[in-house]
């Protein structure tokens, strides 16, 4: 299954093009893994479908909103914004680095 998903992030973010920094394949494939187990909940963590919770943008939208390099001192804080029921996560610094390489692979 880890390889599966490995492989899937590296598709995503090949599609996707190279991310102004580029990303350790590892980080990207801990951000993927991260966000599927915290965020998959409510969220669209994939290139396409829909988010479960209405009120939840899906994640390959977020470039949309906001450079989502910017989205990491609100992961480093706590996330206090997003949809009215969503859980506060702070993040360590390495898982910050993963999910921010993940979303960059995933931008429509």
């Amino acid at each position: 299954m880890r390889r599966h998903l490995a492989a899937t992030v590296w598709l995503a973010a090949m599609g996707a093009g190279a991310p102004a920094v580029a990303a350790d394949d590892t980080d990207t494939a801990a951000g993927a893994a991260f966000v599927e187990a915290n965020c998959a909940v409510c969220h669209a963590v994939d290139r396409e479908g829909a988010s479960p919770h209405r009120d939840a943008p899906a994640f390959r939208t977020l470039s949309q909103r906001y450079p989502v390099e910017s989205l990491a001192e609100a992961l480093a804080e706590g996330i206090l914004v997003g949809h009215p029921d969503m859980p506060e996560f702070a993040l360590e610094p390495d898982q910050i680095d993963g999910v921010i390489a993940y979303l960059q692979s995933i931008q429509d």
